[in-house]
């Protein structure tokens, strides 16, 4: 595993639990609006962990941690998820998975094998905008498709969640996301900030009115639609 980011203690990460949270470096898309760049272009520059001292840490965190957060990057690019998350889930912690859905066999087996108790999959935009939001021309959205499809069978719990940009996205970019995905129990509408390590420059938020006028557009499709980030 290559990990490149550990925050030791959130109460926002994992929905309803005390976790940690580890960020693993390299992602397969560029998103130009991505938060955490030098997660995927400049990994050389950003301290390792070892799974040694990440193990470690869990061991004496039991009983006071519930859970441990899997980010990136994108989490899923690495085949030793696997086997780290049997050694996570062997010391008795929860795990949430964070992925952009690319890797749906991948994910599949994290669900078959029950190495992840929550998915928060990240939709990039509709799938005619996809492969221009991901920042990956050779982008495949039936690969994304069938992410979604194994979320929407319901046998993790999980969150769609789609970072929403003014020059990216529309209210019938949102009103199309939200068709696609159809059935899923909750959906958050995530409002774009400069970290200031962004991949591309030249992008904005949202006003916080724009944000509800999107939220209140897709309510009917959809039973829980809520806002983060305003």
């Amino acid at each position: 595993m290559k990990i490149l980011g550990f925050q030791k203690m959130t109460l926002l990460d994992y929905p309803g639990k005390v976790a940690c949270t580890i960020f693993t470096g390299g992602c397969n898309f560029r998103c130009p609006f991505c938060h955490n760049a030098l997660l995927v272009t400049n990994t050389k520059d950003v301290q390792e962990y070892t799974t040694e001292e990440i193990l470690s840490f869990l061991e004496k965190r039991q009983g006071v941690l519930d859970g441990v957060c899997i980010t990136g990057g994108e989490p899923l690019m690495n085949k030793e998820i696997f086997d780290f998350a049997r050694q996570i889930k062997a010391l008795g912690f929860c795990i949430k998975l964070d992925t952009n859905g690319s890797f749906p066999d991948r994910l599949e087996k994290m669900i078959d094998e029950k190495l992840c108790d929550y998915v928060a999959m990240d939709i990039k935009n509709c799938k005619e905008k996809y492969p221009l939001t991901a920042g990956f021309d050779k982008l495949k959205i039936e690969d994304i498709d069938k992410s979604v499809q194994i979320l929407l069978k319901n046998e993790v719990e999980y969150e769609f969640r789609t970072t929403v940009v003014k020059e990216l996205h529309t209210i019938q970019d949102i009103e199309e996301i939200a068709k696609w995905i159809d059935g899923a129990p909750r959906y958050f509408l995530q409002n774009f900030e400069n970290s200031g390590n962004l991949i591309a420059e030249g992008y904005s938020a949202h006003s916080p009115q724009m944000l509800k006028i999107m939220k209140n557009a897709v309510s009917s499709i959809l039973p829980k639609v809520e806002i983060r980030g305003v």
